[in-house]
């Protein structure tokens, strides 16, 4: 017999504008910006929903959204090639006249209950789509589910400074919510929000009718349906995470967490078999080093040519480094050129470009005095003409 219900299925927001990456992300969807040499940030939810026996995800785009459809496609890279469920990717679409763009998360996901209904749910597992972590949700099902809660929000703790930023909880000794406040300028803890939630289904989708006909709600999970919950007394719980989570939205954490995937030490855990994140890989299996080349603690992915020297970077598929030219503390994101004779040090170098002869991009950090460093950005699809020097911070 064919199965048709599932117990929890995946809504996955990826329609940010993604903003603060600034010229990573003018023609791009934030989800869909390259990272970590192979991968995608969208990659990670994708592949925790698979590795966690969730095979329903419904990919909620909006902005810039043709590469990131382009990239999921039937959902076959992950595993998500179903006759009953799998990836669908879900915009924005008319069915009366009062329809429109998503206004915020909470509308994103009213406007697809259709699409929920169809596989009957009792659960509904909320992801953002920007995030790069590994994250086991049936564990935090399993939680939901002994606790007897409607809304389950993983947390991870931050510092009192990142507190300020973010989704933070205060719960009781039974990891119960008590309090929840967006971005506080005073937190009173530092247990913040991952943006992972979990929801009885039922019950959201009362709240998210309610939230729909409210004329001064922003319709956003934040801001209105989770403090809806917390202020009618539902069943809310804190679910506590452990492992590396970072959430990508600004031009440093992006270029943090790409070298956090040259740690020794493996923070991400990307050697786990059973945690494999998997990405629609269009490269070449063919990759040249040349022995002349000097290459030290870094992450070279297939179809690359590396003649010159490399040293604590992320070289993505189909890169090119010349003879001469070095590259270090940097990112150069695929099918990107570096040619003889240029210097790229502490920089993020976007798709498609070339950097022609004589270049200086960036500066190491101790060449350079403190408030005057930062990362160096060049935007996709750019060609930087010989003898061009851009300096630390500096944006193109």
């Amino acid at each position: 017999m064919i199965e048709r219900k599932k117990e929890c299925i995946s809504m996955l927001l990826a329609g940010g504008q993604g903003s603060r990456l600034y010229v990573l992300t003018e023609n791009t969807a934030k989800p869909a910006v390259p990272f970590g040499g192979k991968y995608r940030i969208i990659d990670f939810s994708l592949s925790n929903c698979v590795n966690s026996g969730i095979d329903t995800v419904g990919i909620l785009t909006q902005y810039q959204p043709l590469e990131l459809n382009d990239y999921i496609g039937n959902g076959q890279p992950w595993d998500l090639n179903r006759n009953f469920g799998g990836a669908h990717v879900l915009p924005p679409y008319t069915k009366t006249t009062s329809n429109q763009w998503y206004k915020g998360t909470a509308n994103a996901i009213y406007q697809n209950i259709p699409f929920i209904e169809r596989y009957q749910p009792e659960y509904v597992l909320i992801l953002s789509g920007d995030h790069i972590y590994k994250m086991d949700y049936n564990k935090m099902l399993q939680f939901h589910k002994e606790k007897g809660s409607e809304c389950t929000i993983a947390v991870i703790n931050v510092s009192m400074e990142d507190a300020t930023r973010m989704g933070i909880m205060s719960t009781d000794e039974n990891q119960a919510i008590v309090d929840f406040e967006e971005k506080p300028a005073h937190p009173k803890s530092t247990q913040a929000s991952m943006g992972v939630y979990i929801f009885t289904w039922a019950a959201l989708k009362k709240y998210l009718i309610a939230d729909e006909a409210d004329p001064n709600s922003e319709n956003d999970f934040g801001k209105n349906v989770i403090p809806a919950f917390l202020r009618d007394g539902r069943p809310m719980y804190a679910y506590p995470f452990e492992g590396y989570w970072k959430d990508v939205g600004t031009l440093g954490s992006l270029w943090d967490a790409n070298m956090d995937l040259l740690d020794p030490k493996d923070p991400l855990d990307m050697r786990n078999p059973h945690s494999k994140i998997y990405a629609r890989n269009y490269a070449s299996p063919s990759t040249m080093i040349a022995p002349s080349s000097k290459v030290s603690n870094s992450f070279i992915t297939e179809g690359c040519r590396i003649k010159g020297t490399v040293e604590n970077s992320v070289i993505y598929t189909g890169c090119e480094v010349e003879e001469g030219a070095v590259v270090s503390g940097t990112v150069l994101m695929p099918n990107t050129i570096v040619r003889k004779g240029s210097t790229i040090s502490y920089a993020i170098v976007g798709e498609q470009c070339v950097i022609e002869e004589n270049v200086t991009i960036g500066a190491r950090p101790e060449d350079c005095l403190g408030e005057d460093w930062g990362i160096s950005v060049v935007g996709h699809k750019k060609t930087i003409p010989s003898g061009t020097v851009i300096k630390p911070k500096e944006i193109v």
